[in-house]
């Protein structure tokens, strides 16, 4: 997961302590859209396409799947942009007037 390595430095008195240091991968979260039965289908893959970087095919493709199915997960991220996706998507939503709903949860 993550790399281990060993770090020696002077401290100052001549003697010299050794570290150990371990990098962590972030952790991951989901971005899951949920279906609901006002949001228009092209108003979701303009979304997809726009906030979620998606080709015209996977944004239709996904949308289907979240009006299928009720739900479907559109992207993993760390949860800084996880939360910044979800935060435009929701705020295109409320300004087109739609009751759209995305939600974040750690993969």
């Amino acid at each position: 997961m993550g790399k281990k390595g060993k770090n020696a430095f002077d401290t100052g008195t001549g003697v010299k302590e050794r570290i150990d240091y371990k990098i962590m991968e972030p952790n991951h979260y989901t971005v899951i859209m949920l279906n609901d039965d006002f949001t228009p289908m092209d108003f979701v893959v303009e979304v997809l396409k726009l906030v979620f970087h998606k080709t015209e095919s996977e944004a239709t493709e996904l949308m289907l799947k979240v009006h299928k199915s009720g739900q479907a997960e559109v992207g993993t991220y760390t949860y800084d942009i996880a939360i910044s996706k979800r935060s435009l998507a929701m705020s295109m939503a409320k300004e087109a007037g739609y009751p759209f709903r995305v939600e974040v949860m750690e993969s």
